[in-house]
């Protein structure tokens, strides 16, 4: 699949907007925030696919395209893009959709590993897709 800058990949599971509180002094949101954005949207999407309990395992290589600002809205794209046994990849895209506009530019993505976990908290099989 061509992933690039210009279009989202994935299917949009999170927005949000954000706030003063989630800024530094310069009017920037935190990086922080989005990623805790990004692990939201991922546990939504996962425990959908899991139909059960996820957690977080692993996120790889994170980077900061382009900032966020105080009225930006964030949108968050999801593409499971690996499933194996009891674990999940995911690739995670945040995209800020532009305070007043319809201008949308990638601000980071990233591949998250999430792993399904049964009632006691311990590694489950993931289900087949159906």
């Amino acid at each position: 699949m061509n992933r690039n800058d210009v279009n989202p990949v994935g299917e949009l599971t999170l927005r949000t907007l954000a706030m003063p509180a989630d800024a530094n002094a310069a009017g920037d949101i935190f990086g922080g925030w989005v990623m805790a954005q990004m692990d939201l949207a991922c546990g939504i999407r996962a425990a959908e696919r899991a139909r059960g309990r996820v957690v977080t395992a692993a996120v790889k290589e994170m980077a900061f395209a382009k900032p966020m600002k105080v009225g930006d809205t964030l949108c968050v794209y999801i593409d499971i893009t690996r499933v194996g046994r009891t674990s999940m990849t995911l690739r995670v895209e945040a995209w800020a959709q532009r305070y007043l506009s319809d201008l949308m530019e990638r601000v980071t993505h990233a591949d998250f590993v999430m792993v399904a976990l049964d009632g006691e908290g311990k590694p489950k099989p993931v289900p087949a897709e159906g």
